[in-house]
């Protein structure tokens, strides 16, 4: 086959009809604002492409929004109590009031008390089902299917992992914090954990794993860029990394960073990394409407495969782990788009290389998975270029955004990963420029 000789077709080529900036907008903006609920922002699991495996169920689920509260139930520290023995720490530490432990020694713990805040609401994210916990978060596998993948990790995640603390009034700022409270209302910062007190004598301290944050640069947009990883404390401060996640030794504190979440804000709690996106954020990302109108008009553009000229189509989004016989197949080395087929199988090759008939590339052939979740958008655009290896496909600044971010991997390294499967990228860029063949008549 002559690579010049059939009608190549770059999904950007296609002519996209104008009603489809219309699609574009988040239902929230066709309800009435009056009506509907305040909303903060939304937090969205990476790994994930729309939700869970087995299905989202309850407060297990791929994406959590967070809403304001009919009755505001935020915290703020108020009483410090320095207690001589464990059992006066926990007569102090009563279960009405929210407080926070820090063990210093054997001889003395510090317990401060937290009064309501009729100002904020408190939502807690962990791997714990109690009832504090308002988004149960489990340990992230690259690419597994079902849940039964995850059960047998020994989990990273802790069980009260972090708060995030949303003001009740405009501009709804969202803050977060290392730790959350448990069922007797109570953090408790053992003798191991990383602890200190500040110069204005008030306490702070680490959790075992910690939670970091980065914030992007430019916001969540098509210009975004990755921001710098850092640590945030019990009391919400800013600090530079530890040497491993559990090192004793706690990072310098960034005096002119906070813990205030913007919107395209990474949350990483050693076994999961959240996306969080404001609702004015949301506002302006692809629907799932538009990512349905996108994969439509892709499939009416007919492409064909080079060898078996049979016409390709992308699956519907709700079968999105299940191989189709029309789904399209990539060679990850050159971005050439066939059906499947055995041409260039070669045995000695352990059957994950394969030979492009086009143009005789040599590497992995994989079909091709539209990514379904629209929070994990940088743009509207068409769907033109594909992560390496796992063929998950979306647009080229989405790609080119994500294969920039070193995301957490176990205690002290950091890769790209595809956000809708969290496979580790591969290959030069990490991502791939689709080509497609048209039809020939």
């Amino acid at each position: 086959n002559n690579e010049q000789s059939v009608p190549q077709l770059l999904i950007r080529d296609l002519k996209f009809e104008k009603p489809l900036a219309k699609l574009m907008f988040s239902p929230d903006q066709e309800n009435h604002p009056s009506k509907a609920p305040v909303k903060y922002g939304e937090l969205i699991v990476l790994g994930y492409n729309g939700s869970l495996p087995n299905g989202d169920r309850g407060r297990r689920k791929s994406r959590f929004a967070l809403f304001k509260r009919p009755k505001a139930n935020g915290v703020k520290p108020s009483t410090v109590h320095i207690a001589c023995t464990p059992q006066a720490a926990k007569a102090i530490s009563n279960k009405d009031q929210h407080s926070i432990s820090y063990t210093l020694s054997r001889a003395q713990t510090v317990v401060v008390e937290y009064t309501h805040d009729s100002n904020t609401d408190m939502f807690q994210i962990g791997r714990s089902t109690e009832c504090p916990i308002d988004f149960v978060v489990t340990d992230t596998v690259p690419g597994s299917q079902s849940n039964s993948d995850t059960q047998s990790v020994q989990s990273t995640i802790s069980r009260f992992a972090c708060r995030i603390i949303c003001e009740r009034n405009p501009p709804f700022t969202a803050r977060i914090y290392a730790a959350g409270f448990d069922s007797s209302k109570n953090i408790f910062l053992g003798e191991k954990a990383a602890k200190w007190k500040t110069s204005d004598g008030q306490m702070d301290g680490l959790t075992t794993n910690g939670v970091l944050v980065m914030h992007p640069r430019n916001g969540f947009t098509e210009d975004s860029k990755p921001g710098v990883w850092r640590e945030i404390s019990v009391c919400g401060n800013v600090f530079s990394l530890r040497e491993t996640r559990s090192a004793q030794q706690r990072g310098k504190m960034v005096e002119n960073e906070t813990n205030q979440l913007q919107d395209g804000s990474l949350i990483d709690l050693c076994g999961a990394t959240l996306l969080w996106r404001t609702a004015e954020g949301l506002s302006r990302t692809p629907t799932v409407k538009h990512l349905e109108a996108l994969r439509q008009e892709i499939n009416a553009a007919r492409p064909q495969c080079p060898v078996g000229f049979n016409t390709l189509a992308f699956p519907s989004m709700k079968r999105k782990d299940v191989v189709d016989e029309k789904q399209p197949w990539v060679y990850l080395n050159c971005g050439h788009v066939h059906g499947y087929h055995n041409w260039g199988n070669k045995e000695e090759r352990d059957g994950k290389d394969r030979e492009c008939p086009m143009c005789r590339s040599v590497g992995p052939y994989v079909p091709l998975w539209l990514g379904c979740e629209a929070g994990f958008y940088v743009d509207a655009g068409p769907p033109t270029h594909a992560f390496s290896p796992c063929g998950h496909v979306c647009s080229e600044k989405t790609t080119a955004y994500w294969s920039q971010i070193p995301l957490p991997h176990g205690t002290h390294t950091f890769h790209a990963a595809c956000p809708f499967c969290a496979h580790q990228l591969a290959g030069e860029q990490g991502y791939i420029r689709l080509i497609f063949q048209g039809p020939l008549d």
